[in-house]
């Protein structure tokens, strides 16, 4: 019997016990007024540090309208890849952003609209041809734990393929800027935000994975919150302010149409 993926299966179905098991969390977030937002601080231009140690980047940008349009100030809660959906499961945080839709994940929280434009790929320097996952036999691929891109090369990749599985974005990037993985699978954005750096070893996109907005989250069962958090999404769109946001942190307009 493989002991692993039982165990993953009970701990997501113990989290969705745990994720029904009360309510309401709007309630809770308007008595104490604050919103605990889960964010990853490792995931420029999404999140990271300055110099000063300050949270800044998109989703903290984001975290704040959404706390403000619900009249209350956001609290920021470290999390990382692999952390996310517990978080939200045993209820540390009240909302999740940078969260990919996938059925596991749906049993735990539920999604809301999406707020930024994201796919994920295969991206390397120029001496590294690869024009799809066939390709990728005989390569080390730098992947973060727990990322919707680490389970869709664990299906996707061809046997010999060396998929390099680090805890966190920061270990990720920098096993590929260091030359330790031949490709790095990420995001569009946090590619573009590598290049901007103009590191020695440039991500180039070699192939799509697949095309993944970005969504945040809420625990299962939180109708409320859930439509409290999209009706804020909807009017930071309608104001043009997300739009703003795209161009200052994403460095692109917002598709037409999102």
């Amino acid at each position: 019997m493989k002991l692993r993926p039982l165990l993953s299966a009970l701990l997501v179905a113990g989290l969705a016990c745990c994720a029904t098991a009360r309510a309401d969390s709007l309630d809770d977030v308007q008595k104490s007024g604050v919103l605990r937002v889960a964010i990853t601080l490792d995931y420029p231009p999404f999140g990271m540090v300055d110099a000063s140690m300050s949270p800044q980047g998109y989703d903290v940008e984001f975290a704040n309208l959404v706390a403000a349009s619900l009249g209350v100030k956001a609290e920021l809660v470290r999390v990382t890849a692999q952390s996310k959906i517990p978080t939200m499961g045993t209820r540390k945080a009240d909302l999740l952003l940078n969260i990919g839709r996938n059925e596991e994940r749906a049993k735990v929280v539920d999604f809301t609209q999406p707020y930024a434009p994201y796919f994920i790929g295969v991206f390397g320097p120029a001496d590294q041809k690869a024009s799809g996952v066939a390709d990728l036999a005989g390569k080390k691929v730098a992947v973060t734990r727990g990322t919707i891109e680490e389970q869709l090369l664990s299906k996707m990749a061809p046997s010999g393929t060396d998929i390099q599985r680090y805890e966190d974005h920061s270990n990720t990037i920098s096993s590929f800027l260091s030359g330790q993985s031949d490709l790095i699978s990420v995001g569009n954005i946090v590619a573009a935000a590598i290049q901007e750096k103009n590191p020695a070893r440039k991500p180039e996109q070699k192939f799509l994975l697949m095309n993944s907005p970005v969504c945040a989250a809420v625990t299962k069962g939180e109708q409320r919150l859930l439509d409290k958090v999209n009706a804020a999404i909807s009017d930071i769109k309608a104001k043009g302010t997300l739009g703003k946001m795209a161009t200052h942190w994403l460095k692109q307009p917002l598709p037409e149409g999102f």
